[in-house]
């Protein structure tokens, strides 16, 4: 492995296949526009931003164990600081950049979990080859010898200054806040008008086979509103509609609904093994609230073919292979905000010793008082 021309570490089932599936359910509920064309990224700082800093611990003791893999392979104990923490996906179509060298082995080794450790120069020139089919989810981390460039500081002041609860024991501090509806349009625009693209939040609740009903009047809205228009609705309450269903279950925002929807995804086989029948409450749909349903589509999906493509292509055979049952999204609800709060606490617990140090680190659990 310790090639002088291409220094470069492979590491084979890094991760846990539940820890994968954990990170691709934070980067599919709170993901936005990437860099290039269907490219999507998921930041810690975004995180924060959106009022899911919980969502930061899964990252913590991966983060850590990365470092000290590399420090370790490349002989720089104690010296690395991490500069960049992101959940990157590359969707049909993507592709990225160059490479210098055709000799690219590890390449054909890119197997689920797997790690792959470089350096930064031109000793490794990298790129992304298309994507011909699918969603390929990476996490990607940037060390540096500069502490000037350290990440944990930025993402501890952020915190800090978030308005968090005051007690660990309050609750629904959990609920996510959209930031601007220009970081979820795809493709990105510069003009104050949305006449083209799509809202990518809407359209992966839309792979899923669901719609939105919003509870606000929007019989004036129009495909072309401007962003602060779009965000209007997508911040107002919602509720989830499925074919001719209305589930009488109201979300706050359309993050809300995106992570209720990912999270039954991820643990849609515990919830139907798990016998666990809440008492919901589901109507038909009325011809007016369709119409309502239909306006709200075409305002944030424009032609559906194009988001369907793009992520319902990723899903493969996920949706036929899970039956439907709208006590089971009920469960998966209520079983998303316990997991939610019990990283809140994690959170809370942890922040003074992260402020102390000025380092981002898994307190030890005897600390946690757990």
């Amino acid at each position: 492995m310790a090639n002088p021309e291409h220094p470069r570490l492979i590491i084979h089932d890094f991760l846990s296949l539940d820890l994968c599936k954990e990170l691709e359910f934070i980067h599919k509920s709170c993901g936005t526009v990437g860099y290039r064309p269907n490219v999507f990224s998921t930041t810690l700082s975004h995180l924060i931003a959106t009022n899911c800093g919980h969502l930061i611990m899964p990252f913590v003791p991966i983060r850590e164990r990365l470092k000290e893999k590399a420090e370790e392979f490349f002989g720089c104990e104690f010296e690395l600081f991490v500069e960049f923490t992101g959940l990157i996906s590359w969707s049909t179509g993507a592709s990225i950049g160059w490479h210098s060298d055709d000799n690219r082995p590890y390449l054909k080794q890119r197997d689920f979990a797997d790690v792959v450790m470089y350096t930064a120069d031109s000793r490794n020139i990298h790129s992304v080859d298309e994507i011909t089919g699918g969603e390929r989810l990476t996490l990607t981390l940037w060390f540096s010898r500069d502490g000037s460039h350290d990440e944990d500081a930025k993402l501890i002041y952020f915190l800090s200054e978030k308005q968090l609860p005051r007690s660990i024991h309050e609750t629904r501090s959990f609920l996510p806040q959209p930031a601007s509806s220009r970081m979820y349009w795809f493709p990105s625009v510069s003009a104050s008008t949305y006449e083209s693209g799509f809202d990518i939040c809407f359209a992966r609740i839309h792979a899923h086979g669901y719609d939105l009903y919003s509870l606000q009047d929007i019989s004036c809205f129009s495909a072309s509103d401007s962003s602060n228009d779009l965000s209007e609705v997508s911040m107002a309450p919602l509720r989830l509609a499925r074919e001719h269903e209305l589930f009488d279950e109201e979300f706050v925002n359309i993050l809300h609904v995106l992570q209720a929807v990912q999270f039954y995804c991820w643990k849609a086989s515990e919830l139907q093994t798990s016998g666990h029948e809440k008492r919901i409450n589901v109507v038909p749909l009325s011809p007016s609230q369709r119409e309502e349903v239909n306006r709200l589509k075409h305002v944030f999906l424009k032609d559906e073919r194009v988001p369907d493509k793009l992520f319902s292509s990723a899903m493969g055979n996920e949706r036929s292979q899970q039956p439907f049952n709208w006590a089971h999204v009920s469960a998966a609800v209520t079983a998303w905000e316990a997991y939610s709060n019990k990283l809140v606490k994690e959170m809370l617990l942890s922040l003074p010793y992260w402020k102390t140090h000025q380092s981002i680190f898994s307190v030890p659990s005897f600390d946690l008082g757990k």
